[in-house]
């Protein structure tokens, strides 16, 4: 184990790696107590939870943020199918035990949210408790998800169709990762994000690119350009390939999980979205099906005038919501 140092006073934060499935899981933690697994998103690392982890751990948690299978430290394997999200549940379960414990509560943010979502579904066992931000929860089932997002966006393609083929979104993204990744942060946060009207930076026109919507000429208030170093760093050393075939496994997911095929999660739960996030307004019968399919939910929120990366954009609201969550599970 080992002390780092990194921008946004992580310097108490003590960092490790766990053997999985995969090889290795990178893991930054922080605290002692009950254990709170974090889970990041696309396209970030453990990093997304540097105001989290202290937060956590001044209020009595054991905190671990991990580098996401395919992400910064932790293995990369080489084919696609080593990233579908049984193979990321068991990475989980792989860290909670090594860290000695046997059960902990998971939180996800954007493809966190729904392998933390899924973690507690398939193994109840080890996850008492779920969070979810951004993305909310919506049981398994309908047509296979690529027919599904084959048929949005009319004569444009949505992102998610973009990501499918091998290769083509990375010969995007890598010759200039920190300015992709600019552009992308910009245009999903609540200050930055293109005005109402103009063309949805979700979408691409045919024959072009997702970054040419992305706006350019300031980064959103949340990141600073020694935040903007830390994400570029780690993506340039890894390429994007690993964090990309997550979204190449979602018809093999699909057919993994066809035995919870509407499967509520009843364990204690809360939601944390943003009022100006797709992930969250496009998901809104999501939101009113909580009843059913998070009977356990404690509270859900949405943030007024939030964009995407909530737990960044809103950090002082998201540890308060956190962190009272937690305790009420006590």
């Amino acid at each position: 184990m080992s002390t780092s140092t990194t921008p946004a006073s992580t310097e108490k934060i003590t960092h490790r790696m766990i053997l999985s499935t995969s090889g290795r899981i990178h893991v930054a933690e922080q605290g002692s107590g009950p254990l709170v697994l974090l889970v990041h998103g696309f396209p970030e690392s453990w990093y997304s939870w540097r105001h989290q982890l202290p937060a956590l751990a001044a209020a009595g948690y054991r905190a671990a943020a991990i580098d996401v299978r395919g992400y910064g430290r932790s293995s990369k394997p080489a084919e696609v199918a080593a990233y579908r999200m049984l193979e990321l549940v068991e990475d989980n379960v792989a860290v909670v035990r090594a860290l000695g414990e046997r059960t902990a509560a998971i939180v996800g943010h954007d493809w966190g949210s729904p392998i933390a979502a899924n973690s507690a579904l398939v193994r109840p066992d080890v996850f008492r408790a779920v969070g979810l931000l951004s993305v909310p929860y919506a049981p398994r089932g309908g047509p296979r998800p690529s027919e599904i997002f084959a048929r949005m966006g009319g004569e444009e393609e949505f992102y998610i169709s973009y990501f499918q083929e091998y290769g083509r979104a990375e010969a995007e993204i890598e010759p200039d990762v920190r300015g992709w990744l600019a552009g992308l942060y910009a245009a999903l946060s609540a200050d930055t994000m293109p005005p109402a009207g103009a063309p949805d930076p979700h979408f691409v026109s045919r024959g072009g690119r997702l970054r040419d919507r992305f706006p350019t000429g300031r980064l959103p208030a949340w990141l600073s350009e020694d935040d903007l170093d830390v994400y570029a760093g780690e993506f340039e050393r890894t390429g994007m390939t690993g964090a990309l075939n997550r979204y190449r496994n979602m018809d093999r997911d699909w057919e993994d999980l066809a035995r919870f095929d509407g499967a509520p999660i009843t364990q204690p739960s809360l939601f944390i979205g943003g009022s100006l996030d797709a992930s969250t307004t496009w998901m809104a019968d999501a939101l009113k099906a909580y009843p059913t399919t998070l009977p356990g939910l404690a509270s859900s929120h949405v943030l007024e005038g939030c964009g995407h990366w909530v737990q960044q954009e809103r950090r002082e609201e998201v540890n308060e919501l956190l962190t009272g969550w937690l305790a009420s599970q006590s």
